[in-house]
């Protein structure tokens, strides 16, 4: 689940206020000594010791800062990002790999420049360009700007294995977070059945021909910055890329409009937000056209219909991942909520998007799963949320109350 300054909040503990020698401290020793070493290089810089360290709110799977440095009079500060990534969170991916996909798209001028990396994270260039908000990705001619962005992404020629990732990745992630979870746990989400509800996706949305190509997967506003001089978008963070469908990048970011992680309860997702059909039928028609040539009704609604279906495989795999980051991140976000409400929506949707009413053996029918997977998580929530909620903030486990 962005790096603009304007979305710069500063953490809020008990008394609201934290110097920036604390600030600092978040930094790890080796992040310092690269930055001072860049910043040495740099003329127009005043000091290379005296850095400012700007948390940038949003963040899910990384604390992610912004570095400046005063400079000399009537000069643009310099800026640096520094990534440092989220405890336990390698799990979801393969850092190296991570890396490779940022340097190639680096090269092909997608993204901002890798400027160094240290044992738990790396520093990026700081783009100046304002990172999109929750309203933004609603926008029809910043939407249209995004569809014509994600055809260009998916057409990027990323160097080696070109299968799709997403089946493994959801059973791979299923496999954790069963391990993590408590008994109770695997009952109330149902993990118990959810390889076969997996196995079940699969056969049903893996149709031929599919289109494929290098997929984001994580395409949510935060990710998405805007350079209002010249209108161009640049899409960041890649830690999820990889070959799917792209059917299934562009559902993802459909449900992703259901989001908004800068407010009081980032956690929340509003699905009443989901784009209506003539949204979606205008946004598949800019993709399919980017390239130059109208596609026709058919192929919009083809594809319309292909990402429907895929929103089904977005919300399991974000449950999981809700799973799995409840676990082992400490970041101040209710990710088991979270969890809760992509799996209700997998219920509740599942049998009205497929094209024949079909489940997997041991499963239960559409209403009765929904009912009963609602009725046991809302039992849970209420008083003893909020309390867990004061306990995290009262004992500082987290510095972030914010899927990037």
């Amino acid at each position: 689940m962005g790096a603009a300054e304007e979305l710069v909040n500063q953490i809020v503990l008990q008394n609201d206020v934290i110097d920036d020698e604390n600030y600092l401290a978040c930094l790890p020793d080796e992040a310092k000594k690269i930055l001072k070493s860049l910043a040495s290089k740099w003329e127009n810089v005043l000091d290379a010791n005296a850095l400012e360290v700007i948390p940038l709110k949003g963040a899910m799977t990384n604390e992610v800062f912004q570095i400046k440095w005063q400079t000399k009079e009537g000069e643009m500060s310099r800026k640096v990002l520094v990534r440092i990534y989220g405890e336990g969170t390698d799990i979801f991916f393969d850092r190296d790999n991570e890396i490779r996909t940022f340097a190639f798209i680096s090269k092909n001028g997608q993204g901002p420049r890798l400027l160094g990396r240290f044992a738990q994270g790396r520093l990026e260039e700081f783009i100046r360009a304002r990172t999109l908000s929750a309203p933004d990705i609603r926008d029809p001619s910043i939407s249209a700007l995004i569809a014509s962005k994600m055809k260009e992404f998916h057409d990027l020629d990323m160097p080696g294995s070109k299968n799709v990732y997403l089946w493994d990745r959801l059973r791979n992630w299923l496999i954790e977070a069963r391990r993590l979870s408590s008994p109770e746990e695997i009952e109330t989400f149902r993990l118990d059945i959810m390889d076969k509800e997996i196995s079940f996706l699969e056969n049903e949305l893996s149709v031929s021909p599919e289109r494929i190509g290098f997929c984001h997967n994580d395409l949510q506003y935060g990710n998405i910055m805007l350079d209002e001089v010249t209108d161009s978008l640049t899409i960041i963070d890649y830690e999820y890329a990889s070959y799917n469908p792209i059917a299934y990048d562009i559902a993802n970011h459909f449900t992703e409009m259901a989001a908004n992680y800068h407010t009081e309860t980032p956690h929340v997702l509003d699905f009443t937000k989901y784009p209506h059909l003539e949204e979606r039928r205008r946004f598949v028609q800019t993709y399919l056209s980017s390239s130059g040539e109208k596609a026709s009704d058919n192929e919009v609604q083809q594809l319309v219909d292909e990402v429907e279906k895929y929103t089904l495989a977005s919300h399991l795999l974000w449950g999981l991942w809700g799973i799995i980051s409840e676990h082992v991140n400490k970041i101040d976000f209710d990710y088991k909520e979270y969890a809760e409400q992509r799996f209700q929506e997998y219920w509740s949707k599942k049998n009205n998007l497929l094209s024949h009413d079909r489940s997997s053996n041991d499963n239960v029918s559409l209403g009765n799963g929904q009912e009963t997977l609602a009725s046991t998580l809302n039992e849970k929530r209420g008083k003893s949320h909020r309390i867990s909620k004061k306990l995290k903030k009262y004992l500082g486990l987290g510095f972030f109350r914010s899927k990037r």
